[in-house]
């Protein structure tokens, strides 16, 4: 075990559809300071992962359009590390790719990749569980995930099954997709589930073994010329051969074929906030269970919503109940908290309209 072979790999090239209209495709949720703390997201998940590896083994992976906004956030990465997708392939061809990079630069890297806009309050405890994933996955051919420990029966994760048993690192069963609520009721109750952070770590040798068995036309595709990896010839093999790999998640790919993958059941204070509910359900709330983002809004006798305005005028609010009310400059969304899963839908055939 060499902990100078660890590295990290932040993804980061998503829109954050559910999050519109504060999140749009030329600014999406990761570059934001949605938190009202003075950094953005892929800052702060950048400075968690500081005291474990330096700079130069964090590489950040994203569309090209993102390129200057990465370097803009996180300055110390070397330009190098910034690595870019030309096309929006989903998560497998992501990780096969930044495998790839790391095999050229490291063939005995371990590393964890991670998503660049979600929230870990136990940072101490994330932190020692990524440290005991990553001395497993540098000297046995395991592909780890942390499995959150779920508090509610919440419908908008999807949820690793485990075997029962005792011990910090359980064999999963099967990887289950976003539940209805009587479904995830019964996760709950049933125990032995966890939410699917979409945390991974492993080895560059066992998730390239993995893609070979599991995945092979994503690694042909990307590897008809491997000696571009690493070197100034890598972004226009890339922009040649990368849009021809098939979209799909690596959940689909690898997780749910592969046999040696393990969760690691955690307790971090994590969400992923995907939606303007799991935002809600992350921040302090007034007397009346509401959540307000901004300095110019009074809400009057109205429960359990989330207000996000940065208008200079005065917003007033009164009566209203469970909904998601959302000022922007140029948008000015009101919609139920109950139905926040349209708004990905919603933003789509708003865009086709062209209102924007």
């Amino acid at each position: 075990m060499n902990k100078d072979n660890y590295y990290i790999a932040i993804m980061a090239g998503g829109v954050g559809s559910r999050f519109w209209p504060a999140s749009r495709e030329t600014l999406p949720k990761q570059f934001l300071d949605i938190l009202g703390v003075g950094k953005s997201l892929i800052r702060l998940t950048y400075e968690r992962f500081t005291s474990l590896v330096p700079p130069e083994r964090i590489l950040v992976v994203t569309n090209k359009m993102y390129k200057g906004l990465v370097a803009e956030h996180i300055p110390e990465i070397p330009t190098s590390n910034i690595i870019t997708e030309p096309s929006r392939n989903n998560t497998a061809p992501c990780v096969a790719y930044t495998a790839l990079r790391l095999e050229a630069m490291n063939p005995e890297a371990t590393f964890v990749i991670a998503p660049s806009d979600h929230v870990i309050l136990k940072e101490a405890e994330f932190l020692s569980k990524i440290k005991q994933a990553l001395e497993h996955a540098s000297t046995n051919e395991a592909i780890l995930t942390l499995g959150i420990q779920p508090t509610r029966p919440d419908t908008g994760y999807g949820y690793i099954e485990a075997k029962s048993g005792s011990g910090d690192m359980q064999e999963v069963i099967s990887f289950r997709e976003k539940p209805d609520t009587a479904k995830a009721q019964e996760y709950l109750a049933a125990g032995g589930y966890y939410w699917n952070a979409g945390i991974f770590v492993w080895s560059v040798k066992t998730i390239l073994n993995s893609f070979q068995k599991n995945a092979s036309a994503i690694l042909d595709i990307l590897t008809k010329d491997k000696s571009k990896y690493n070197t100034a010839a890598e972004q226009d093999y890339i922009d040649e051969v990368y849009p021809q790999t098939p979209s799909i998640s690596v959940d689909y790919a690898i997780l749910e074929k592969a046999t040696n993958v393990y969760t690691i059941p955690v307790d971090i204070g994590w969400s992923d906030l995907g939606t303007w509910n799991a935002l809600h359900a992350y921040m302090d709330k007034d007397e009346q269970g509401s959540v307000v983002i901004g300095d110019n809004t009074l809400l009057v006798d109205s429960n359990n919503c989330i207000v996000k305005s940065d208008a200079k005028k005065l917003v007033v609010i009164k009566d209203l109940k469970d909904y998601i009310v959302i000022d922007e400059e140029d948008v000015l969304l009101v919609y139920p908290k109950s139905q926040e899963q349209e708004i990905k839908a919603l933003r789509k055939s708003i865009t086709q309209k062209e209102y924007l």
